[in-house]
């Protein structure tokens, strides 16, 4: 049964991408499908397969039967900005906002922030990565560092994970300048303003940016992403997503870690157990920020972070 992953031309902000591949062309894992016109990120083909439409909106491959994990590699960069941008990186915690932008920030007296918060109640995945890969997020951190100039750097960690915090800063091994920020369990401590406000105890005004309190914020996701475009020149293919509500499988989230970019997200529900009888509807992203979407044709983008299956919605 042929399967058929979708990619919007729209998974960051700024303008729709370009389609630079046509109907009927074949593709491989990581090629990259489309580019930026203007503000915006790359998108790579996360499947081997066959180009079956191209809209306005959306690049649709269709699969070819047997996969691997291997990727066509992107071209070899001299710096880390330039590597990021060629691998499509962008902000993965739902904002979308193209990573190599941020990182042409200079802030020799400032800080990256690592936002390992996962804001929305019932999402998991940032935490399940960063206590089992915490190498990935810290290598991405240093290379953050590293593009902006900053000597500091925060990760922050709601203190409910003490796993994830004692995980982290094993592998710190003793690193003075990025330091584990343990965080009160409120809502919404994963946005921005909120994250720098707890770690320096400073407001910044609606209209200020994380620059003007001399912050780069990013997603613990994102740095792993970055990590990979430098060290394993790999574009961004793949995506960490928890799917959660009314399955068989009962309240717990099930995380998916490095699932393909495309991938029809009903899959990813039938994986985590199926639905349990009737539903309401399909939420994707989290409870309170997430848009229903159709359980059909839904599929996962470089931005989504959950899947949540309702009970019946009221008469």
């Amino acid at each position: 049964m042929a399967v058929f992953f979708k990619f919007p031309l729209k998974m960051h902000v700024g303008a729709p991408d370009v389609a630079i591949v046509k109907e009927g062309q074949e593709v491989k894992r990581g090629e990259c499908i489309a580019e930026p016109n203007g503000l915006g990120a790359r998108i790579h083909t996360s499947v081997s397969g066959k180009v079956s439409a191209i809209t306005e909106t959306e690049i649709v491959i269709e699969a070819d039967d047997n996969q691997t994990a291997d990727y066509v590699k992107i071209k070899e960069c001299d710096n880390i900005i330039d590597a990021v941008y060629e691998a499509g990186v962008v902000g993965a915690g739902g904002a979308g906002f193209p990573t190599h932008v941020k990182l042409k920030a200079q802030i020799p007296d400032g800080y990256i922030i690592a936002n390992c918060v996962e804001c929305e109640p019932v999402l998991h995945h940032n935490i399940e990565m960063a206590e089992k890969h915490p190498e990935l997020m810290l290598q991405g951190v240093r290379y953050a560092m590293k593009a902006t100039g900053a000597p500091k750097a925060y990760i922050g960690i709601k203190a409910k994970h003490p796993e994830a915090i004692e995980a982290v800063n094993k592998c710190l091994a003793g690193d003075k300048s990025i330091e584990v920020k343990a965080l009160r369990d409120i809502y919404p401590m994963g946005e921005e303003r909120a994250l720098i406000h707890e770690i320096f105890g400073m407001w910044l005004e609606p209209t200020q940016l994380p620059l003007e309190a001399k912050c780069v914020v990013l997603n613990a996701e994102t740095l792993v992403n970055i990590a990979r475009a430098v060290d394993e020149r790999k574009p961004v293919i793949d995506k960490d997503i928890t799917v959660v509500g009314k399955l068989k499988t009962g309240k717990k989230p099930n995380v998916f870690l490095d699932v393909p970019v495309g991938t029809p997200i009903k899959s990813l529900i039938e994986r985590a157990g199926g639905i349990d009888g009737e539903y309401g509807e399909l939420i994707v992203g989290g409870p309170y920020t997430g848009k229903a979407e159709d359980i059909e044709t839904a599929a996962v983008a470089k931005t989504t972070g959950g899947a949540i299956v309702t009970i019946e919605l009221p008469c």
